[in-house]
């Protein structure tokens, strides 16, 4: 049985306050139709109209004016230093998602990645935490597919 059903997606700074909350990974944060469980144990089936990359701070806007945050949860990272803007250049040419930060860049926990980095001089240190990535050079979100004008397409490089 499903406690609630959002199908509107409210960006963070656009609301205030969340009734509960949602811990989810940065995949789960990829989604169109799903039921999610709330930290407070109620099931919520999502339902929107298309895929959709949510943000940490985003919310599920409920019928009765109700939101639930969208929290993102801790997960396994490879935590990068070193020369960040070589390590980062590397990085984005893989076209891996990165959270960039003043003293690190975290990436999914990947080992081929991992160890191509320390070739590279990084130290490379798995951690738990919420992965938060860069948006795409052509948008939000996630960088599987931009846009070029009005025309949306996928493409590889």
């Amino acid at each position: 049985m499903t406690d609630y059903i959002s199908q509107t997606i409210l960006k963070t700074g656009t609301w205030t306050n969340a009734s509960d909350s949602c811990f989810l990974s940065y995949e789960d944060r990829f989604l169109r139709r799903k039921v999610l469980k709330t930290v407070k144990g109620a099931s919520l089936l999502v339902d929107l109209a298309h895929t959709t990359s949510l943000d940490h701070g985003d919310a599920f806007a409920l019928a009765d004016d109700q939101v639930i945050e969208v929290v993102a949860a801790p997960e396994p990272l490879l935590k990068i230093t070193g020369d960040l803007v070589q390590l980062a250049w590397h990085i984005g040419n893989r076209h891996t998602p990165c959270q960039i930060e003043s003293d690190r860049l975290l990436i999914q926990n990947d080992a081929v990645i991992g160890h191509m980095l320390e070739h590279l001089g990084a130290v490379v240190t798995l951690i738990e935490a919420p992965f938060t990535p860069e948006g795409g050079a052509y948008g939000h979100g996630r960088t599987h597919s931009h846009e070029h004008g009005a025309t949306a397409h996928d493409h590889d490089h």
